[in-house]
């Protein structure tokens, strides 16, 4: 089932997304070589739960976490511990939070010191294919219309998309329909309509895009190992167009991506 949310709601998911935001800007100026991913989780939880939300991600069909911090090959939905940052790394953090019943989700990739100038490409095309995603969110465009846009923005630097993972409605639930692909031609899938709200996400590889899933049952991997980067959004589709719902902030005002521990 599709959902068409009033205004209220679009608020209330909105309360949940910009908290989710402020978790990464946090988040952002604590990345630095040195850094455990468990540490990150830690403070994420904290930062989270003061302010007022919970982690949606920690029990969410199990996973034992706040947020899922993938690094280098690691794609997403990587569980924290002991795993040390260092510089020319790239950090993937995704995060989820509800509050009062309603949930927003997003990420964003940030380099750890200096990286490669490899690995700062992949990051600018990556958030430049969520961007170009999040403005086909538009009533009467297509859900086809958001992933051609992403694999086309993605494809002109050279990068492949994943094709196994996808974004997906949110509401009042963490994951609701529709599904959103990250690749396909346009003008395919359902229509958009105005009260849908979405969680784009496009996650890009530097090599092929075939992934694999580690023991651990959630640790998502690139399958020949190269570099992986996840950027995402809540994105509700307004009667004039997109309304980015967990944006604000320095974050996306940094243009290039901004770079951590520096």
């Amino acid at each position: 089932m599709v959902y068409l949310r009033d205004r209220s709601e679009i608020e209330a998911i909105r309360a949940a997304a910009q908290l989710v935001a402020r978790t990464l800007e946090m988040l952002g100026a604590e990345i630095r070589p040195g850094r455990t991913t468990g540490e990150l989780d830690r403070l994420a939880e904290s930062f989270i739960r003061d302010h007022g939300g919970s982690p949606a991600f920690k029990g969410y069909r199990g996973f034992p976490a706040s947020i899922c911090p993938s690094v280098n090959e690691e794609v997403v939905h990587a569980i924290p511990g002991s795993r040390v940052l260092r510089s020319g790394d790239v950090i993937g953090i995704d995060a989820g939070v509800e509050m009062d019943g309603f949930y927003g989700d997003a990420a964003y990739t940030f380099p750890v010191g200096e990286v490669s100038e490899r690995a700062a490409e992949l990051l600018r095309a990556a958030r430049e294919s969520l961007l170009k995603g999040v403005e086909q969110a538009r009533p009467g465009r297509r859900v086809g219309d958001i992933s051609h846009a992403i694999q086309s923005a993605a494809e002109r630097h050279g990068l492949s998309v994943v094709r196994t993972l996808v974004g997906h409605g949110i509401g009042r639930q963490m994951h609701e329909e529709p599904q959103v692909p990250n690749f396909g031609p346009p003008d395919r899938g359902p229509r958009l309509m105005a009260g849908q709200v979405l969680a784009i996400e496009p996650m890009l590889n530097v090599g092929a895009p075939e992934v694999v899933t580690r023991p651990d049952g959630w640790t998502v991997v690139t399958k020949d190992g190269s570099l992986s980067a996840h950027f995402e959004h809540t994105v509700a589709v307004g009667p004039e167009g997109p309304e980015v719902l967990s944006g604000g902030g320095t974050l996306w005002r940094d243009d290039p991506p901004r770079t951590a521990g520096r």
